[in-house]
């Protein structure tokens, strides 16, 4: 890890002169790691709280920096896109209602997409207060989707509107096919979910715990994005995924409410032959 972000780090040291980049990753991972105020590791460590600050500011933006090497996805792969997992902060100094998510705390919306291993492919914040199909409609995601991706390559939460390119549940399942499918549908999506919990479950600075994030949205999402970007460095140093027990499926949320001009009818009959091809 040092090494990847050693040139990044060495330039913000002969600006700032501060601690070496060895000392700074440490510092960074026990900020994440442990969810504890920045003073409380800094005494650990042996650095002020200024300096803690310095070292979590810089190790998050060589981080995010190296984001696009390290979360990007390949259109031969099967993804699997979460509904948007709230991280909770503390309330912003402006425009403060758009980070009001639905439980009525203020947070911050990432939307994540996986693949079967648990690899982050795709990693995108927004304020917590946006609807779930309005971040899916916003995301890069979304506007790539038909172009970039393959048919049937991501599998969506049932909130989501049905594409060739994204496949969901049956709303109203009636056949045996339908609830298989609908099953095999659940199990496949517990996989992100599972993902995300084994995030939180490394990086304690997101489980809100010990405390919402203390830092602005653009300085929390920044957090949230190193920290996807550390999980995916693991994965690719041979670690396993998912720290968790295997949770129980989750139940299928209630559909979209959409008109039949807004269905997708060749999606429509496209998920029916996956359904009567594989599921009956």
């Amino acid at each position: 890890l040092v090494i990847s972000i050693r040139q990044t780090l060495s330039r913000r040291t002969l600006r700032s002169r501060a601690i070496s980049p060895e000392v700074q990753v440490l510092a960074a991972l026990g900020f994440y790691t442990s969810g504890s105020f920045q003073t409380s590791m800094g005494d650990i460590i042996g650095i002020s709280q200024a300096s803690m600050s310095r070292c979590v500011t810089n190790v998050t933006k060589a981080l995010v920096e190296k984001a696009p090497q390290f979360i990007t996805f390949n259109s031969r792969w099967k993804f699997v896109l979460t509904l948007p997992q709230q991280v909770a902060i503390k309330a912003p100094n402006s425009d403060a209602s758009t980070y009001v998510n639905k439980k009525g705390f203020h947070s911050i919306a990432c939307q994540l997409v996986c693949n079967a291993r648990g690899l982050l492919l795709s990693a995108e914040t927004w304020p917590g207060g946006l609807q779930d199909t309005k971040i899916l409609q916003r995301s890069a995601i979304f506007k790539q989707g038909p172009t970039v991706m393959g048919v049937c390559s991501l599998k969506g939460d049932g909130r989501y509107p049905l594409k060739k390119w994204l496949m969901t549940p049956v709303e109203s399942p009636g056949t045996a096919g339908e609830f298989q499918y609908n099953l095999a549908h659940t199990m496949t999506h517990e996989i992100v979910d599972r993902t995300f919990r084994a995030i939180q479950t490394r990086f304690r600075c997101l489980d809100g715990i010990k405390g919402n994030l203390q830092y602005s949205p653009e300085r929390s999402s920044s957090i949230l994005l190193a920290c996807c970007v550390l999980h995916n460095a693991s994965l690719h140093s041979g670690l396993d995924a998912w720290t968790l027990e295997r949770t129980e499926p989750l139940e299928q949320p209630k559909g979209p409410e959409q008109t039949l001009e807004e269905r997708d009818s060749e999606a429509e009959e496209l998920r029916k032959r996956i359904i009567l091809k594989h599921f009956s």
